[in-house]
């Protein structure tokens, strides 16, 4: 199957690896340039929107087979550590509809992605996939009711991706809709990732076509390849882990810069030998942070390669690598901020990235409860139990679809 819009099509699975990564590099400058604007406004600027448009970054996730990227793990977590540096409200809006989208490109029925998967450019499809709705079964279809929150780059988006629960089966189903199908509420007044315009909606007896909706839980794909058998909450693993690794690889940056600018001045920080053992260690626990992740996640690309799906300890091994990401990155965040003084008080890039990092410290996949079920799993105390979203149930009752 292909769409009208195919910038990767003719590309091989290594150029759209190394197409992504050069474009990510290149749009750097102009996501520097527009991060205060982004914020100011709540919503991604005009020209940064234009510019993920034009290089394709929308269709990240979405398969090979509709013209998209589809790229591997290990490029994903480089593309979006990237862009995080750069702008970490970006690299969240990126992260977030790419998964939607590429999903929707994997897991609907072809008649479905016809309609979604056509024009110009990639469609862009926001939601969320945490918090349900409720569905109730109409023929051929579902009438679907919620509210929801944090929809991030609903503003900028066709369709909605949003999950919802069928009254009686107890069915997890997402469920694709016309952003106009959905009442939004402009309601994003928070301490940072404000230019993510993550917003609530609401949707009323909407009646959604069975062909638009897929399992919420499933791995496997109508197209595309081994990255869509990871399912949705492996892909928004790597997003996550990505984004951490990215911002507080920023802040360290941008405070290196600043000692070298005050270098040789009286009372300069740089002459301090409890900074630079502060600096030492704060480096050392975002390289350490770094290679976890891109072991766990090298791991699991050497399993979807040899066509296995990832083991359960793979499975652990990624949210604890998440989880240490981001809470190191947190810490990294923390010192920055102090060591920077009134650089980081005023409005700039050290004090929005440390409000930024505080708002995706709040994110369901970094909860305490995460940490907790790893170490009960790497502990060996639930031998017959497996991961379901960012929880483990017993393996039994783990839906196979």
């Amino acid at each position: 199957m292909t769409t009208t819009f195919a910038p990767f099509s003719n590309l091989a699975t290594a150029e759209r690896a190394g197409f992504m990564l050069t474009r990510a590099e290149q749009l750097r400058p102009l996501l520097r340039e527009h991060a205060g604007a982004n914020e100011e406004s709540g919503q991604l600027t005009a020209p940064v929107l234009a510019a993920l448009h034009e290089q394709g970054f929308f269709g990240m996730w979405t398969p090979a087979d509709l013209g998209g990227a589809e790229l591997d793990p290990i490029t994903s977590l480089n593309v979006l550590q990237s862009l995080a540096e750069a702008d970490p409200s970006v690299a969240w809006v990126l992260m977030a509809t790419s998964l939607a989208t590429g999903t929707a490109g994997g897991y609907l029925a072809d008649s479905a992605v016809q309609q979604v998967f056509q024009g110009d450019r990639f469609p862009v499809i926001a939601g969320q996939g945490t918090r349900p709705g409720r569905a109730v079964r109409d023929g051929d279809g579902y009438r679907l009711s919620g509210e929801w929150s944090f929809g991030s780059g609903i503003k900028h988006a066709n369709w909605i991706h949003t999950l919802g629960v069928v009254e009686g089966t107890g069915e997890a189903l997402i469920f694709i809709v016309p952003v106009e199908k959905a009442t939004l509420i402009d309601n994003w007044d928070v301490m940072g990732l404000r230019a993510t315009g993550s917003i609530d909606y609401t949707i009323d007896n909407l009646f959604v076509p069975a062909e638009f909706t897929h399992p919420a839980t499933t791995e496997a794909p109508l197209r595309g390849g081994s990255l869509l058998r990871l399912g949705i909450i492996h892909l928004a693993i790597i997003g996550h882990s990505a984004w951490a690794l990215g911002l507080s690889r920023s802040m360290l940056d941008e405070l290196g810069q600043l000692v070298r600018g005050k270098a040789g001045r009286a009372g300069s920080v740089a002459d301090s030998t409890n900074f630079l053992a502060t600096y030492g260690k704060a480096e050392a626990q975002w390289h350490a942070a770094h290679s976890l992740v891109h072991r766990a996640w090298q791991d699991i690309t050497a399993s979807l390669n040899t066509g296995n799906q990832p083991s359960h300890q793979q499975k652990t091994l990624a949210r604890l690598a998440l989880y240490n990401a981001t809470w190191t990155a947190e810490s990294i965040s923390t010192t920055v901020y102090h060591a920077a003084g009134t650089t980081a008080l005023r409005s700039g890039s050290l004090q929005r990235n440390y409000r930024d990092m505080h708002a995706g410290t709040q994110h369901i996949t970094s909860s305490p409860s995460v940490i907790e079920a790893c170490g009960r799993s790497l502990a060996g105390l639930v031998p017959d139990s497996d991961w379901l979203l960012m929880q483990l149930v017993p393996t039994a009752d783990r839906p196979t679809s």
